[in-house]
């Protein structure tokens, strides 16, 4: 089933953007929800999306939201990459959009309904910051910033200019967490007794500029690919009421393996996050969340990922609902299935169509997740300077 389709003999490239005027502002007719005092647009308004970085996961964002254009009145109308042949496939997609070499090009020159940032890490808060203060609604990946002080300008832009804004916190739409979530709220095999959980991936060698290996740019491998699995620890149990660390580093200092016990009142959680020394190991995701009368397996790799082993000994496979069930590699990265991608960019553009706040990864969630992770990855170092 084909969604999403590539317009190869329309589409054209700038190859050094100019603006040769400001595009006209958009003459949106609005009226403020009474229940959450957001601004509500009219089912009939075309939502304008700005995309600002165009290689991996914008790669994904971009064929989200062109699956989403044939269900949604949204069209990407305004891209941004450095690199010309990143943006040149971008703009298969979307023919009339309007190319720029720089994110900040874009958010001087356009008038946008919103914006996805897909930058390297060390770039999300100055754009997001920007993007703001143009009175954009924001949706920035993971992680939303890699200290306090950009934290706290987050938050002071997003109470300055009153917009909204979310964070890729993906797991947090993955069907088969949101599974065991809904187990755990319902009760429906008891308790949560304990949870493993497992992020691998090979040494993340396709970066910009190498940007994955330099500390200060990506936040190591604890907040570029742990900060999922505590962010939805967090997402479904809560803050932890104490939590441990192990981990090991690369030659360079920085470190590539994570280890993390925590304790969520009665719940017992560990956590384990690398970057192998190999870039050829496969990526796998995988947890297994141990109930009162059944433990719920997923391994992301496996045919069938997702099984629930009951206490009388039989075994199911629970058939999940998936609202966008695609698979494309294009992006170059360790991401192919697009579903949870299709599903929180969704959910994003019908909050600020009908007015609603985001509550499932808001940009408060991001930062909380954020402080987790630098108190990990500050104990993560100390742990690996006393070896």
């Amino acid at each position: 089933m084909l969604l999403y389709s590539y317009q190869i003999n329309k589409f054209y490239i700038i190859k050094e953007p100019k603006i040769a005027e400001k595009p006209a502002g958009l003459l949106i007719l609005k009226f403020i929800s009474k229940a959450t005092g957001q601004t509500k647009r009219k089912e009939d308004d075309e939502m304008k999306v700005g995309l600002i970085g165009c290689g991996g996961m914008g790669t994904t964002h971009n064929l989200s939201l062109k699956a989403l254009s044939s269900k949604m009145d949204v069209e990407v109308t305004a891209l941004a990459d450095c690199r010309p042949e990143f943006l040149e496939k971008a703009a298969e997609q979307w023919p009339n959009a309007r190319l720029y070499k720089t994110g900040m090009e874009l958010l001087e020159a356009e008038t946008l309904d919103s914006v996805h940032i897909c930058l390297p890490s060390y770039l999300h808060t100055e754009h997001a910051v920007a993007a703001m203060d143009r009175g954009m609604n924001v949706f920035v990946e993971k992680p939303v910033c890699l200290t306090e002080e950009e934290a706290q300008k987050l938050l002071d832009a997003k109470e300055r200019n009153r917009v909204q804004v979310m964070v890729g916190q993906v797991v947090r739409s993955f069907d088969e967490y949101r599974y065991l979530k809904d187990c755990y709220e319902t009760g429906r095999y008891g308790e949560l007794k304990s949870i493993t959980m497992q992020r691998v991936s090979g040494d993340a060698a396709w970066g910009f500029e190498d940007w994955f290996h330099k500390e200060d740019r990506s936040g190591s491998v604890v907040l570029d690919l742990h900060v999922h699995d505590l962010d939805f620890l967090r997402y479904m149990l809560g803050e932890p009421d104490s939590f441990d660390v192990r981990a090991t580093a690369f030659s360079s200092g920085m470190i590539n393996q994570i280890f993390t016990t925590y304790e969520f009142g009665k719940v017992f959680a560990v956590t384990e996050g690398i970057w192998d020394i190999s870039s050829a190991l496969p990526f796998e995701a995988s947890f297994h969340a141990c109930f009162e009368e059944a433990s719920i397996v997923f391994r992301g790799r496996d045919e069938k990922p997702l099984t629930v082993y009951k206490n009388d000994g039989t075994v199911e496979y629970p058939e999940l609902e998936r609202e966008y069930d695609v698979k494309d590699d294009s992006a170059g990265i360790n991401v192919s299935n697009l579903g949870p991608y299709y599903t929180e960019i969704k959910y994003f553009i019908e909050c600020l169509q009908n007015g609603r706040e985001v509550e499932v990864a808001p940009l408060e969630e991001g930062i909380k997740s954020v402080r987790q992770g630098i108190e990990e990855w500050r104990r993560a170092k100390e742990y690996v300077n006393r070896k």
